[in-house]
């Protein structure tokens, strides 16, 4: 296949998967780059149309994620305390059973009464659920999920930097047990150090 050929196909590759992805912020990095590429294979041929389309385009996904950069620590997150034996928590279960299945395989609900439990917002919605069991100065992580468009490590890193919270929870330190952990990059992304059995951060 000609080089130019296949900078074309992998330009056009990356749009059609950046509109596969749920996360905003991947979306917008896929799209950039492939019409980035878009841009300079309709450059070369002199197909001025296509690559005035995609050079805008271009300039469309850098502005908005420059705005997703700017806008990081002010994106309107919260964290809600709740009783783990609220219905709203309930729902929440039911209605991601699946994808908390796959990214917490072990995660047992009936071990939320002992735990303390809290819902993580974007605004009005409603996005995920954190929940641990404090044990002296140590809290134990039984789930930390985020429903997939938020999947972007900026709802983990406004929880495990909200000082706050885990001074009124009495505990300096999380920690979740390794085989737990579906993804532990993301636990390594967020801070946590492995020790052994356990991915431990402190708070």
């Amino acid at each position: 296949m000609p080089l130019w050929e296949f900078i074309g196909w992998a330009g056009s590759v990356l749009v059609i998967v950046s509109l596969m992805v749920p996360s905003i912020r991947r979306f917008r990095v896929l799209n950039l780059l492939g019409s980035f590429i878009a841009t300079v294979y309709n450059i070369y041929f002199g197909i001025w149309p296509y690559a005035a389309m995609n050079g805008v385009i271009v300039i469309i996904d850098a502005y908005w994620l420059w705005r997703l950069t700017r806008d990081d620590g002010e994106r309107g997150y919260s964290v809600l305390d709740v009783d783990a034996g609220e219905s709203l928590v309930a729902r929440f279960l039911d209605r991601h059973a699946a994808a908390i299945a796959e990214a917490f395989p072990r995660f047992d609900r009936a071990a939320l009464p002992s735990a303390r439990a809290f819902l993580l917002m974007h605004e009005d919605e409603v996005i995920g659920l954190f929940a641990l069991r404090p044990e002296g100065d140590t809290g134990h992580i039984l789930i930390d999920y985020v429903t997939e468009r938020f999947r972007d490590l900026t709802p983990g890193a406004f929880l495990y930097g909200n000082a706050s919270l885990f001074e009124g929870l009495a505990v300096n330190s999380v920690a979740v047990p390794l085989r737990d952990a579906a993804d532990p990059v993301y636990f390594a992304k967020q801070g946590f150090a492995d020790r052994g059995d356990l991915l431990v951060r402190g708070v």
